[in-house]
């Protein structure tokens, strides 16, 4: 007899606490002192009024811009729940805001660095390939060494180790057993359909993708990137769906960078982070 298909959990770690996100709910559960606070809500996604929006690249799409906002939102309730310094729930206004913001760093940080610091490394090559790989390594380069740095300070650590209760509950979950701290504990805090992991992947879609765009000057070359970035993140969100459902050996080559990346942006949590990640989970479950 056919085993029942699990519902997908996906999450995120926040400030003191994790977010879990099922079919239908999101919840959020936050450490204050001894108590875990929980928030729950009924997903809402437009892929629901516009089902053509589920189609392949375009799911992608809008999956990531949802969990940009869904993310600043989380990262806001739990500042607030854990009592830092008088911070209050953001706006919509406040998060509009924050989500430009976010994304103009991300696009200074990684397409406009990199492709401006192509001329004083490429030398005299000329093939655009040639030329989109060292830009797409220095991207990497620079992605990787920001991970390291923020792994350094202390409030980061801590959202790691949360990251790696969220995904050994996970774990724990997908292998049908029973959700307490020692069953996930033995678990591993990498996951093979983790942000991180399709971070990596946006980066190296986007080397294949922006080869076929040719060398163009510097400001075309920045706006194009731009441009392009919808389509790279539609394609990287359909391949870490695939590396999700499959065990392909080519699969888990390709995958592996970013799995790798994970040992930085996951740390090893104590029993209390993982009783609050088995409560967001619970909570998404009942």
């Amino acid at each position: 007899m056919l085993q029942p298909v699990k519902p997908k959990i996906g999450g995120q770690a926040v400030i003191e606490g994790v977010m879990m996100r099922g079919p239908k709910t999101t919840a959020v559960a936050v450490r204050k002192n001894d108590d875990i606070v929980i928030k729950t809500q009924e997903n809402r996604s437009l892929q629901d009024k516009y089902k053509f929006l589920k189609l392949p690249i375009l799911r992608g799409i809008v999956a990531l811009i949802e969990m940009l906002v869904l993310g600043i939102q989380t990262l806001s309730y739990s500042a607030s729940v854990a009592g830092l310094e008088d911070e209050e729930e953001l706006t919509g206004k406040d998060i509009a805001f924050a989500l430009v913001s976010a994304l103009g760093f991300a696009v200074l940080l990684f397409i406009v660095l990199p492709t401006l610091a192509v001329r004083y490394i490429s030398g005299n090559l000329q093939n655009s390939f040639l030329l989109s790989l060292v830009e797409g390594l220095i991207r990497i380069a620079i992605f990787v060494t920001y991970i390291a740095v923020i792994s350094l300070m202390k409030d980061i650590r801590r959202v790691f180790e949360y990251h790696g209760a969220e995904h050994k509950v996970v774990h724990c979950y997908e292998n049908n057993e029973k959700l307490t701290p020692e069953n996930a504990q033995k678990y591993s805090t990498i996951h093979p359909r983790c942000g991180t992991s399709f971070m990596m992947i946006v980066m190296v879609v986007s080397i294949l993708l922006f080869s076929f765009m040719g060398w163009p000057g510097v400001i075309l070359r920045i706006v194009s990137r731009i441009v392009m970035l919808p389509i790279v993140s539609g394609v990287s969100y359909e391949f870490i769906r695939l590396a999700g459902k499959c065990n392909n050996p080519i699969i888990r080559i390709l995958n592996a960078p970013g799995m790798w990346l994970q040992r930085l942006t996951t740390r090893e949590p104590d029993k209390a982070q993982l009783e609050v990640a088995i409560a967001a989970l619970k909570s998404v479950l009942n």
